[in-house]
């Protein structure tokens, strides 16, 4: 009968954690056409910069981009194994920058560093927080952010006696002046606004404004399962269902960069030419997703910014809410009740975007 090997991995735990520990993750991943197609097939993502090869090189991208949440998955997928393997939830992200485009044939890896620890105190989890990096393979940082995510102890009944006693300190939103370069300089007169699927740009946004993205999406457990994989994403809360059984929900939950990829997709009907992630500010996965959920979502834009030395693009600052089982028309912000998160929000994330002018 198999035991347990020194030879197999389990995944960190709390206590293996220490600040400032360097994680170089495994497994670099070459992304290939397949992985883009299986994409699409996964999210509806209608874009049409990462949709199509010959309305990106017209306004002068190299080649078709590979849809920024797809490289944010695949590089946050290489940093399970070591940091969320063993984790209850993934909790939030801040100060996440796309820094360069990716294209098929790139491969990218990832590092990971610890930047802080706290031990719960119910004794049985702490939250560990990480800055991950991903690189292509000339080395090139494609991609930054910080996640928290709560992970299991191995011994509940021992402290864990590596916790720094706070979280670390993260900036609440990636300033406009940091998120300039990940998109090439665009030719605007070239821009086709029919082929792209509306006439609104930059300007065309006031700050309040809102907008239902009216589609919703129901989650298959085979679309879910299979999104999971596709990223390399271990982590047993997705995919073991033995393990979950005894868990408080009783079953496995959807990966929260799921959700985040379906309400970006769902915001395509409304912000059909914010063809480009620059910055995600911060993010909560507010409550757990299963197979079977439909997901809405509406937008609000809180905040424009022009671009220092470009008068191509300009940044929409937007807060995207996604909501499980629930129109976004009149979703209201609270729950009247009780004063806390309405139950059916289950995304809130704030982040950039740029659109031509």
């Amino acid at each position: 009968m198999p035991t347990p090997a020194a030879k197999t991995n389990p995944g960190n735990f709390f206590e293996d954690f220490h600040l400032g520990q360097q994680l170089a993750h495994a497994t670099p991943r070459t992304i290939t056409a397949g992985d883009v197609a299986l994409y699409l097939a996964l999210t509806g993502g209608r874009f049409a910069v990462a949709s199509s090869s010959e309305f990106a090189r017209a306004i002068g991208y190299r080649a078709q981009p590979v849809d920024d949440l797809l490289v944010f998955h695949l590089v946050f997928g290489k940093s399970v194994p070591d940091v969320s393997l063993n984790a209850v939830a993934n909790l939030g992200y801040a100060e996440c920058r796309f820094l360069a485009p990716a294209f098929v044939g790139d491969t990218l890896s990832a590092t990971s560093q610890v930047i802080g620890l706290k031990e719960n105190s119910n004794g049985a989890t702490g939250v560990v927080h990480v800055r991950t990096s991903g690189t292509n393979q000339a080395g090139t940082r494609v991609l930054e952010f910080a996640r928290w995510v709560m992970v299991n102890k191995r011994d509940p009944s021992q402290p864990a006696g590596n916790a720094g006693g706070a979280a670390p300190v993260l900036a609440d939103h990636v300033g406009p002046e940091r998120i300039g370069t990940a998109c090439p300089p665009i030719d605007v007169s070239r821009y086709d606004f029919a082929r792209s699927g509306a006439r609104h740009r930059f300007d065309d946004y006031a700050v309040g404004e809102c907008i239902d993205h009216v589609d919703g999406m129901t989650i298959e457990e085979a679309e879910h399962q299979m999104a999971t994989r596709l990223y390399q994403n271990t982590a047993k809360v997705h995919f073991n269902q033995l393990a979950q059984a005894g868990s408080r929900f009783g079953r496995r939950l959807i990966y929260g960069g799921h959700i985040i990829s379906l309400a970006r997709a769902l915001s395509y009907n409304g912000l059909e030419n914010a063809f480009h992630i620059a910055a995600i500010n911060g993010g909560r996965h507010v409550a757990p997703t299963f197979a079977g959920d439909t997901i809405h979502a509406w937008s609000e834009v809180t905040g424009k910014s022009e671009l220092a030395g470009r008068r191509d693009v300009g940044a929409v600052r937007l807060r995207t809410r996604a909501l499980k089982n629930h129109t976004a028309e009149g979703f209201p912000q609270t729950d009247r009740a009780t004063g806390k998160d309405h139950p059916a929000l289950v995304l809130d994330l704030d982040y950039w975007c740029l659109m031509p002018r």
